[in-house]
C-alpha cells in the first residue's frame, strides 16, 4: 500500500512540475500531461530531456557584448544611409509593427533573385561558389553525401586547395547520416566543419529538441544565399517518392548579405568558439538595388510569431500562405479566422502527398474548422511542396521556417520580408502556379473522411505542440 502512495505522490509531484514550468502554454503542457499519463515515469524522463527551454546564454558574457555591440555597429552603419521617409511611408501602409523587431533590422539597397526551382538555385550557388576571392560560408540543415552533395564536396575542396577561407556547417540531427568520410575530405582539404548541436552531448546537456535549420550560403560577404533548400538529390526532384520538389529560395546581393553573414558567424561561433571579427567579413556593398528588405534571424527565444501575427491581421485584401508543414500556434489560428471575418482572401497550399504522416495528420487537423471559418485550402498535387511563403498584401515573408511550431518555438532560422513589387509580385505569380496544379479542399468531402483518419488527426493534433 505504501509504495502505491508513494507513486501517486511522484507522479503528482510530475504534474506539478510541468504545470510550473510550461503555464506559459497551456497546450504544450496539456500535451506532455497526456504522455505522462499514458507513459508514467517514462513520460517525464523524455519530458526532462527534451522538453527544456532554450536559454540564449550559451556565450560567455565577454562574448555576448562583443556580438551585440557589432550588431549595433552593424545597425549604425545601415541606419545612416536608409531613406527613412520612404521606408516609414512603405510601413505605414503595410505594417508598422516590422519598425520595432530587434531581429529584423531593415536594409535599403539589395537586388533579390527568386528561385522556385532547385536545379537553378543549386547551379546559382555553385557558380556564386566558383567564383569566391576570400571566402564561402555554407550552412544547411541537411547535406547528404550523394550526387549533388558530391558536385559541393568536390567545389568546396578545390576553393580550399586555392587558399579560399571555407567553413560549413551542419545540424547534427538533420546530417545524422552525413558520413565521416565526407567530411574527412572536407578536412583533410583544408574546409574547417562544425556540427551544430550533435546529438551525444545535446542530449546529455538536453537540448537535443533545438536544432538549426538555417539554410546558408554567404560568398566573399558580397552574395547570399536562403531559402527552404537543403544540400541533396530530393532537391532537384530525384526522390522515387515525390518526384518534382517545389521549394522557394533567393539569391540576395546587397546590405542584407551582412545580417545572413551575421547569423552564419554567431553560429559558427556557438559551434566553434571562434570570434571571426576582421572587417573582411562585412564588406561594404556595391550593389546599388532599390529593394527594402529585412532579414529575420530567428532563435529559439526569438520567436517569429508576433510577425507572422502581424502581417496577417494587418492585411486588408490578400493572405496567401504556402508551407509543407501546417501547425499554427492558437495566436495565429485566430488571426487567421481574424483575418476571414474580415473580408481578407485567405488560402493556403499544403502538400497533397506526405513526407512525415504524423505531422501531415495534424495538419489535416486544423482544415476543418479553417474551412467553416471561410479559409480556403489546397493540396498541392505536381509533386512534393516544401515552399515556406507568406504573403499579405503587398509584403512576403520567406525563408526556412515553416508555418509550424517547430520553427515558431524550437528551431534557429532565418526568413526576410520583402517589401519590392517586382519580388512580391514573382511570389504571387509562383503562389497562383501552384494553385494550377493543386486541388482545392472542399468543406462537404472533407468531412466525409473516413472516422479512422479523423482519429488520426485527433492524435496527432494534441502531440502537435511538440512539433
Amino acid at each position: 500500500m505504501l509504495w502505491i502512495i508513494m507513486a501517486l505522490l511522484l507522479f503528482i509531484l510530475q504534474i506539478i512540475i510541468v504545470i510550473i514550468v510550461e503555464y506559459r502554454r497551456p497546450d504544450k503542457a496539456v500535451t506532455w500531461l497526456v504522455i505522462m499519463f499514458i507513459l508514467p515515469l517514462v513520460g517525464f524522463l523524455i519530458y526532462s530531456f527534451v522538453a527544456k527551454t532554450y536559454s540564449c546564454h550559451l556565450h560567455r558574457r565577454k562574448e555576448n557584448s562583443y556580438w551585440e555591440a557589432f550588431k549595433a555597429n552593424l545597425l549604425d552603419r545601415m541606419d545612416r544611409h536608409i531613406p527613412r521617409n520612404r521606408f516609414e511611408k512603405i510601413l505605414r501602409q503595410e505594417n508598422a509593427l516590422l519598425q520595432n523587431i530587434p531581429s529584423a533590422p531593415l536594409t535599403a539597397y539589395n537586388e533579390t533573385t527568386v528561385y522556385a526551382d532547385g536545379g537553378q538555385a543549386f547551379e546559382a550557388m555553385l557558380k556564386s561558389i566558383a567564383a569566391a576571392k576570400h571566402h564561402i560560408h555554407i550552412e544547411f540543415y541537411i547535406i547528404r553525401d550523394d550526387e549533388l552533395g558530391t558536385r559541393f564536396e568536390r567545389l568546396l575542396i578545390q576553393k580550399a586547395l586555392e587558399g579560399i577561407q571555407v567553413r560549413l556547417l551542419y545540424d547534427g540531427i538533420g546530417s545524422r547520416r552525413l558520413g565521416k568520410a565526407f567530411l574527412n575530405r572536407l578536412q583533410y582539404a583544408g574546409v574547417e566543419t562544425g556540427c551544430f548541436f550533435p546529438p551525444q552531448t545535446t542530449f546529455l546537456d538536453k537540448r537535443i529538441n533545438y536544432r538549426n535549420h538555417r539554410k546558408i550560403v554567404v560568398v566573399d560577404g558580397k552574395v547570399g544565399f536562403f531559402g527552404g533548400l537543403n544540400i541533396g538529390d530530393e532537391y532537384v526532384g530525384k526522390s522515387s517518392k515525390f518526384g518534382y520538389w517545389r521549394d522557394t529560395h533567393f539569391r540576395i546581393k546587397g546590405d542584407s548579405v551582412l545580417w545572413i553573414q551575421f547569423a552564419f558567424l554567431t553560429d559558427w561561433y556557438m559551434v566553434k568558439k571562434q570570434l571571426l571579427t576582421d572587417p573582411v567579413y562585412y564588406p561594404f556593398q556595391d550593389i546599388q538595388g532599390k529593394e527594402f528588405v529585412q532579414i529575420v534571424k530567428i532563435d529559439p527565444d526569438e520567436t517569429m510569431l508576433e510577425l507572422v501575427v502581424s502581417l496577417i491581421l494587418s492585411a486588408k485584401k490578400r493572405v496567401y500562405i504556402e508551407t509543407p508543414y501546417f501547425i499554427p500556434d492558437p495566436r495565429v489560428l485566430f488571426a487567421i479566422k481574424t483575418a476571414v471575418k474580415c473580408g481578407v482572401d485567405v488560402r493556403i497550399i499544403i502538400p497533397g502527398l506526405p513526407d512525415k504522416n504524423l505531422v501531415y495528420n495534424a495538419s489535416l487537423s486544423y482544415v476543418q474548422e479553417l474551412l467553416q471559418a471561410g479559409v480556403r485550402f489546397f493540396y498541392y498535387k505536381r509533386g512534393f511542396l516544401h515552399a515556406k511563403v507568406l504573403i499579405s498584401d503587398g509584403l512576403a515573408c520567406s525563408g526556412s521556417a515553416n508555418m509550424d511550431m517547430r520553427s515558431f518555438y524550437y528551431q534557429f532560422e532565418i526568413n526576410a520580408v520583402f517589401f519590392d513589387e517586382e519580388v512580391v509580385k514573382r511570389l504571387v505569380q509562383d503562389f497562383y502556379k501552384d494553385l494550377s496544379v493543386s486541388q482545392e479542399v472542399m468543406l462537404s468531402e472533407f468531412m466525409e473522411r473516413p472516422r479512422i483518419q479523423k482519429m488520426k488527426e485527433v492524435f496527432a493534433r494534441l502531440l502537435s505542440p511538440l512539433f
